[in-house]
Formats: structure tokens, C-alpha cells, sequence
């Protein structure tokens, strides 16, 4: 029996791009450009390639459509329903990625006609993407608990309520600043600076850096960040 002679399906991936900015989480959000569902809202993906492995294809969509190579991308879960994809029967292996957003990022993004949306204002998306938002937006929240990733959406330097505001956006929930304050400076995480930040006020805050070294430790122990 021949059992390469059997019915095929494609595998894609969809790449869930997450950004952070004036104290919201957001999502890239494409215009989808074939069919089917041309010039609808979407996620943004690829069939795999022959020749490249499901996280290479990550890898690839993300450098095309952002112009990032060094992004921070975990996989997500694959989504197999038969009749999720009415072109052809299509597996795919959702992909969530963490960027951080600013001048050129938007630039790039614009040539793409793509388009941020805050999380509570995301539209209605093709297929099971809005699933996988969901679903993404459910994973960051429990790894945010032991794993300091939301320093990928943050600039180089910031401020502890920056940071702060950061973490609501993630747990969704307001955080008690005194709290918050104590346990991040406990964990010794980040570096404070000789620097301060003034567009809010004189006085200014300072700004701090993320402790890289300390993190790699964090790897190690799976520390409890939820407050």
C-alpha cells in the first residue's frame, strides 16, 4: 500500500502580533489581500514551505511583514477543524509574537496596510482568528505570572509606572502602584538610571533598564510575578 497516495492537507501558520503603546495592548490587524475573504481583516500568515519547519515559517512572515528578525515568538496551538477553512482543508499552527512598537515598526507596518487595534476594540476577524487572539491573549497572562515577558513590548528605558500600566494592560486589572513598586524593585529586575523621564511633570520619574542577567536566573525558577 503506497500511503504517500492519500488525501493531503496544507499546514500554515498565523502570526498573532502583539504591541504595546500610550497604556494599551494592541493587535496588528492585516487587510487580506487574496482569496478567499480579500479585503477582510486578518490575522497574518503563510502556508509552510517545503524545505521549512513550522517555527522557520514563523520566523519568515514575521521578518516580511514587520521587517524584525529578533522577535520574541512562542507557539501557540494548532487549530485543525475540518471546515475551519473554506479555500481547502488547512491545519494551522498559531504563532503569538511580542514587538515593541515606535517610529519605524509603524512605517514599515503602514507600507503593509496594516493597522493597530486595541484589544478591546478588536473587529471581527476571518476564519478562527479571533479564537486565537483570545486564546494568545489567555497564554501571555498565565506566562506573565512566572516569566517577565512583557519587557519585550517595553522601549529600552522606562519607568516604573510605564511599566506599571504595561502589566495592567496584560492582567487587564488595575494595580495597586505601592505594591507594584515593592515587588518589582524586590525582584531586582530591572536597573534604575541616572536619567528621568519629564514628559508627564517636572519632578519626572527615573528610568530603569531590564536586568538581563537576573532574568536568565528567572528562567531557571519560574518565579511568581502576579500581583
Amino acid at each position: 500500500m503506497d500511503i504517500y497516495n492519500k488525501d493531503k492537507f496544507y499546514v500554515a501558520v498565523d502570526c498573532i502580533i502583539f504591541g504595546f503603546d500610550d497604556g494599551e495592548m494592541k493587535l496588528l490587524v492585516f487587510n487580506r489581500k487574496i482569496d478567499p475573504f480579500k479585503g477582510s481583516l486578518s490575522l497574518i500568515g503563510s502556508f509552510v514551505r517545503i524545505g521549512e519547519s513550522v517555527s522557520e515559517a514563523s520566523k519568515r512572515v514575521l521578518k516580511e511583514f514587520t521587517g524584525l528578525e529578533d522577535v520574541y515568538t512562542k507557539e501557540l496551538k494548532s487549530y485543525s477543524s475540518v471546515d475551519r477553512d473554506p479555500g481547502y482543508r488547512c491545519l494551522s499552527v498559531a504563532h503569538y509574537a511580542l514587538i515593541r512598537i515606535d517610529d519605524t515598526i509603524n512605517m514599515l507596518i503602514e507600507e503593509k496596510e496594516a493597522e493597530w487595534y486595541k484589544i478591546e476594540n478588536i473587529p471581527a476577524l476571518i476564519l478562527d482568528h479571533n479564537e486565537m487572539v483570545m486564546d494568545a491573549l489567555k497564554r501571555i497572562q498565565q506566562i506573565a505570572r512566572y516569566e517577565p515577558i512583557g519587557f519585550e513590548l517595553l522601549p529600552n528605558k522606562f519607568t516604573i509606572p510605564q511599566l506599571q500600566k504595561l502589566y495592567e494592560a496584560i492582567y487587564r486589572r488595575k494595580l495597586d502602584p505601592r505594591n507594584f513598586r515593592k515587588k518589582i524593585l524586590f525582584l531586582d529586575i530591572i536597573i534604575k538610571l541616572n536619567e528621568k523621564d519629564k514628559t508627564s511633570s517636572k519632578k519626572g520619574a527615573f528610568l530603569y533598564q531590564f536586568n538581563h542577567a537576573k532574568y536568565k536566573e528567572f528562567q531557571q525558577l519560574r518565579f511568581n510575578f502576579e500581583i
